[in-house]
């Protein structure tokens, strides 16, 4: 049993029954806008490979109420939760998981009974750094013991990049993390939140190719900023940051989640140009999509429904950068 689930128990027993996976459960998707989300392709074929009667029903919306209305039902197991949610929905939750609470946001909720009274409690989770880890520890063998003990570097200071440094702090143990990002402000705020809920971590902002001329290169670089044209003064400046380091002799591994709006990305280009192992965001959705799936369905999804989300993310176009 995988820990992620493993640890899901200490906030109740479960709720499902041996009749669970033929009853019409299901699971709410939460965000607007959401047509162009993939969760609602994934998550289905997932439930059809387990096989299960479950339902997976997008809701387009920012509305507490719309959650609040939806979780009352007793048919409700869970849901997924993207922008602009992940913040709001927090306090509608019965209990956060060390995930949540440490990086600060939601995209997951499932259900479990009180170990005392039984009552349905619905938990708050954070699938994507579970997503980076395992789309890591997928693509690169032996990658915790390769990663340990060396910088890493995180480019952007949003949700995403928070995840990504709470994803590299807890299993790939860098000696340091380096941020790159065009406010240094969002910066220094990431990196004062994860020091105050990640002990030991150690952060360092790069404003400067001059800054990063001193530093050692890092051997894992996570990229969290969407694709769009570089046109601010500490835009161009962290993009000459990072391309600084893909420039390097020393070669190591990039991880871009960012697929928007185009999935081969500039960071994804220049890394492949300079011989990195390049991993493109597409298959962290999978993963991210796999961790979810896990909470609700307690057991690890079927390899063939695995596999068919897979097939569909290359079908949509995607194949090409997915990993090299």
């Amino acid at each position: 049993m995988d820990n992620f689930l493993r640890t899901s128990y200490r906030h109740g027993r479960s709720p499902l029954t041996p009749d669970s996976l033929n009853e019409p459960l299901q699971v709410c998707f939460f965000g607007t806008p959401n047509a162009k989300s993939l969760s609602p392709v994934l998550v289905p074929i997932i439930f059809q490979s387990v096989p299960s009667q479950w339902k997976f029903s997008p809701v387009d919306t920012d509305l507490t109420a719309d959650f609040i209305h939806k979780r009352g039902q007793p048919d409700f197991l869970g849901s997924s939760i993207t922008m602009p949610n992940k913040l709001s929905y927090k306090p509608l939750l019965d209990e956060l998981t060390e995930e949540a609470r440490v990086i600060g946001a939601v995209n997951t909720t499932f259900v479990r009974l009180d170990h005392s009274d039984g009552r349905h409690k619905h938990i708050g989770t954070n699938t994507d750094c579970v997503g980076i880890r395992d789309v890591l520890v997928q693509h690169v063998e032996g990658i915790t013991e390769s990663a340990h003990n060396i910088p890493a570097i995180v480019v952007g200071a949003g949700g995403a990049a928070r995840s990504a440094v709470y994803a590299l702090w807890r299993w790939m143990k860098p000696s340091e993390i380096y941020i790159a990002n065009r406010l240094q402000a969002e910066a220094e705020e990431l990196i004062s939140s994860s020091r105050e809920n990640m002990l030991g971590i150690q952060l360092r902002y790069i404003g400067s190719v001059e800054a990063a001329e001193k530093l050692p290169t890092p051997y894992l670089m996570v990229g969290t900023i969407p694709d769009y044209p570089a046109t601010e003064s500490g835009e161009i400046e962290c993009l000459k940051v990072y391309n600084h380091f893909l420039a390097r002799q020393k070669k190591g591994v990039l991880l871009d989640m960012c697929y928007i709006p185009s999935v081969s990305t500039k960071l994804l280009v220049s890394g492949r140009e300079q011989k990195w192992k390049v991993i493109s965001g597409m298959d962290v959705v999978v993963r991210i999509v796999a961790a979810q799936a896990l909470l609700w369905l307690e057991r690890e999804p079927p390899e063939v429904g695995i596999k068919k989300i897979l097939d569909i993310v290359f079908e949509q176009g995607f194949k090409e950068s997915l990993s090299y």
